[in-house]
This record gives structure tokens, sequence and C-alpha cells, in this order.
């Protein structure tokens, strides 16, 4: 099963707490080395290991040490998308926690949310199942927009008894205390906030039967179409197509992305009756036929985009993929369109 990564979305929430901090947010983008490009396609997503990267550079931007724990006091269920409006409407905080758990692949398939009973608490773990070392701000936004959105949904103020981080400490504890009421242990075993287990039978206040049908319905359709069997080549396709806004990928490049030998990566693909210039060749025809539907984009414009040395190297390219030049193939479509509305 692929890993669909996040989808784009999830960076608005970076975004909207740098604005909060009085940040400007393209000088933001130009620091980060962030394509902003890509927010334009609501349906693309990017991998987590950028969007950890992305909350590190924010951190970095704003100089504030505790980044991820301040994201966590202002994101909204709207943030979360679809699976935020399942969450919303669902009947109490356990049915929400339960809806994360089902679909979770939507927002982000490698963070983990589980919880079991110990005496009269419950002890809600969290994780990220991402490879290396994960980075605080990323673990800390998910302990402080968990604490947040549980206190929210049930409008109440729950009490925690005990926070738990992996992570060892930082020289200031204060914004802890001011986040969750209390300092945290650190330097654990797990991640875990415990609080008491009637919180899990609190009733949301948002609660809609009716428009929870709807959205977890819209919610279901999503997971399947994230969560269909994939290859290995699919993966490499889908990362090519995140990397062409920056640059065009190498078979190098690939290797140290998916973290294995150049040789690896052929015997891996070369099993799937392909190889990685048969997938360069698919991705580059695929994006040139969608941009040449575009009329805004000139020939030089989409060479420019897909990376060729100049527009008649592209024009070679694709008269040898499709048998017509650029100009030609744009022609047959106007003639096409044409037609459709006669």
């Amino acid at each position: 099963m692929k890993n669909p990564g996040v989808p784009i979305t999830a960076v608005y929430p970076i975004m909207k707490s740098i604005v909060h901090k009085g940040f400007d947010i393209e000088e933001y983008f130009r620091y980060s080395s962030f394509d902003c490009n890509l927010l334009q396609d609501t349906e693309a997503r990017i991998s987590e290991e950028e969007l950890e990267r992305l909350m590190i550079a924010a951190a970095n931007y704003t100089q504030d040490n505790h980044f991820g724990l301040h994201q966590g006091q202002i994101i909204e269920l709207a943030d979360m998308g679809i699976l935020g409006y399942v969450i919303l409407h669902s009947k109490t905080v356990v049915d929400a926690l339960s809806a994360y758990q089902r679909y979770n692949v939507i927002l982000c398939s490698v963070f983990t949310l589980k919880w079991e009973m110990e005496g009269d608490d419950v002890l809600i773990f969290f994780s990220l199942q991402l490879p290396g070392h994960i980075s605080r701000h990323v673990v800390e936004e998910m302990a402080s927009s968990l604490y947040h959105l549980i206190n929210k949904l049930s409008n109440q103020h729950i009490l925690l008894h005990e926070i738990r981080f992996v992570h060892e400490a930082s020289a200031d504890l204060r914004p802890y205390m001011e986040v969750f009421g209390k300092e945290p242990c650190f330097g654990g075993k797990d991640n875990v906030l415990r609080m008491s287990k009637d919180v899990l039978n609190y009733p949301i206040l948002y609660s809609d039967s009716k428009l929870l049908g709807v959205f977890e319905k819209m919610a279901r359709e999503t997971k399947d179409e994230l969560t269909q069997s994939s290859l290995f080549s699919d993966r490499v396709v889908l990362w090519m197509k995140e990397s062409v806004p920056s640059f065009f990928p190498t078979l190098q490049q690939a290797a140290e992305y998916f973290t294995i030998s150049i040789r690896t990566l052929q015997n891996k693909l070369k099993a799937e009756q392909t190889s990685y210039n048969e997938l360069s060749v698919q991705v580059r025809k695929e994006l040139a036929m969608s941009y040449l539907q575009k009329r805004e984009y000139s020939i030089g414009d989409i060479a420019y985009l897909l990376h060729f040395s100049e527009p008649s190297a592209f024009q070679s390219a694709f008269k040898k993929w499709t048998g017509l030049t650029p100009g030609q193939y744009r022609n047959q479509i106007r003639v096409l369109d044409k037609k459709s509305i006669t």
C-alpha cells in the first residue's frame, strides 16, 4: 500500500501561525525554499518529511522555540478537511478519536493515535512513524492540537493528569504550563496524554447525525481512493510530479529520496517491467499534454516548466512521444473543442 503523504492543505496551519505572529508569508516561502505554486492545486500532496521540514523552517524563521506547541493552540477542525468535519459531528469524544483512527490516511497516514485504560484514567498515545529523528515541533503540535480540540469539542476544560514526551526538555518550560496547565515529563518511552476516562464519553457540542453521515461517506470514498494498492513505480511517478515544479529529478536523486541504492531502485522498477527512463518520459509526456490544454502557457513556457534545455528539445521530444509537434497537438485539441461545442 502506498504512502500518499499529506494534503497540501496541511501547510495552511503553518501559514496561519506565521501570519498570526505578524510575519510575512511570502518572505517565509523564500526562506524555506517552498514552491508556493503547489498551493494552487488543492488536490496536491507532499511528503510528511517535507511538512516536517517546513515546520522546522517556520520555527527558525519566527524564532519561536515552541512553534509546534503554539501552532496546536490555533488549529481548527476545518484545517483537517473532510476528516475534521467527521470529527466535528461525531457523537462523543471517543467517537471522534475512533473516526481519526479510521480515516487518518486522509490527513497523515503515519500519525498514529491509540488509547488504553489504566484505572480511572485513559492514556492517549500519539506518534509519527517516520524514519530517523522526529522534530519535537511536530510532536508537540500533535499534543497541543489534540488537547485543544478535545477541549473545544466537549466545550469543557479538560484537566490533564500527565503529559509525557519521548524527546528531551527545552530550556524554557513555561510555555508548556500555559498550554497544558502542567509540566510534561521528558525523555520517556512514549508520547502520552493522561486524563480521566470520563472524558471519552463527553458529548460533542456540535454533533449532528445527518451531517455526520454525509461527511463520513465522503471520508470513506477519499480513504478508498488513497489506500488502493500501489506499485513502487507509482510512488516514483508521484514523487517525480511533486518535484517537477522545482526540478526534474535524476536517477541519483530518486535513489537518495527513497533511501536505496541506484541498483536497488533499478531492480525494483525492472521487477515491475519498467525503468526510470520510461517513467521520466511518462511524467513529462503527461504533464506536457496537460499544459498544452491550457492556453496561457506558451510552448517555451512548457519547455521551461518541464526543465528542457531549450524549446526545440521539448518539441523534438514531444513529436517522438506523440507523432505531433506541440503546436499540432494544441491545434488538434482546439478543433475537437469546437466540434464538441457545436
